[in-house]
């Protein structure tokens, strides 16, 4: 009787920015469509991390803390480099997959960058035939610390209702709308009468609580503070919690998009045409809203944002199903 063969090895080097980590990730189940039962090893960034501890065919996760002199190349070349691959991708363009024996080498080059979105040119670059949804992996216990911090303060605050999902930092320069607008943001749409009964959850890691306080502030007891109370896995069982999302140019923006919630991006001089939210219910709202032309993100007007959530929640929640409030 023959020995069961192997699974096949794949090392897949992805970034160490969320946004761009949910991007990708659509990459997970093309593998397992190239080759069916592969053992994963994943090597990311430590935020992103929590990603794929649930992933399909995941084995093991590689945490890639930045080094000086590209010391963290060396110490992942160390932890890989026994390993005989049957594929390894790099979306991140380093020499390691030459460096590491491998019967296969798919190796993002940025000549691939012609003005396509990001998702496409991975899939490209995966020779998929159609584009990779990213995907995200939530599991129970992100369901549940989600849960342990939200179902307490819907039972204490003004009730259940419809959540309001918010990301009001990024994390580079320029992409922040200015925290004062959003708390402005939260008080015309608690006087809005389609927003009655709704909660206003921020949601970020430990170092967004000065961007989200105003808008903690403006929702008074219909907020859910969700700023600093998990992973990002658990961030995004929060926000599949949620009904709709508004958030900055940010991988929580990202995130909501991946998971399906209507999801309104905001954009100031970054190229929203190629970093906007992928999928079927995504809106974007600019400063300048003209391809090829940027203005400050603080020329985003609070009208303008106010106007952009009315019209998303006319398109996919006025007349829809409301979204459950428990897991």
């Amino acid at each position: 009787m023959s020995a069961p063969s192997q699974p096949s090895q794949v090392l897949f080097v992805t970034s160490n920015r969320i946004g761009d980590c949910v991007i990708s990730s659509g990459v997970i189940r093309e593998i397992a469509r190239q080759l069916p039962g592969a053992a994963i090893t994943v090597a990311c960034g430590r935020p992103p991390a929590p990603f794929f501890r649930s992933a399909p065919g995941v084995v093991r996760t590689i945490v890639l803390d930045k080094k000086k002199m590209a010391g963290h190349w060396l110490d992942l070349w160390r932890q890989v480099v026994a390993t005989r691959w049957d594929l390894v991708i790099d979306i991140r363009g380093s020499a390691l997959a030459y460096l590491v024996p491998a019967r296969r080498r798919i190796v993002y080059n940025r000549s691939w960058e012609t003005g396509l979105r990001k998702v496409e040119m991975v899939s490209r670059l995966m020779g998929a035939d159609r584009p990779l949804d990213p995907e995200i992996f939530l599991d129970d216990r992100a369901r549940a610390e989600a849960a342990a911090v939200i179902d307490p303060q819907l039972a204490g605050g003004s009730g259940p209702g419809p959540i309001l999902a918010l990301a009001p930092i990024a994390h580079q320069p320029g992409k922040s709308w200015p925290a004062d607008r959003w708390g402005a943001l939260v008080e015309r749409l608690k006087a809005e009468p389609r927003f009655d009964g709704w909660r206003f959850m921020p949601v970020g890691g430990p170092g967004d609580r000065p961007p989200a306080t105003p808008a903690l502030e403006a929702a008074g007891p219909r907020g859910i503070d969700f700023v600093g109370k998990g992973d990002i896995l658990a961030s995004a069982a929060a926000i599949d919690r949620a009904t709709l999302f508004v958030g900055n140019d940010s991988g929580l923006m990202h995130v909501a998009a991946a998971l399906g919630r209507p999801t309104l991006g905001l954009f100031g001089p970054t190229e929203w045409w190629l970093y906007g939210p992928w999928g079927p219910r995504t809106a974007t709202v600019a400063s300048n809203e003209t391809r090829g032309q940027f203005a400050p993100i603080e020329d985003l007007s609070v009208d303008h944002v106010f106007q952009a959530v009315l019209q998303l929640h006319d398109q996919y929640v006025a007349g829809a199903p409301s979204t459950p409030t428990t897991p």
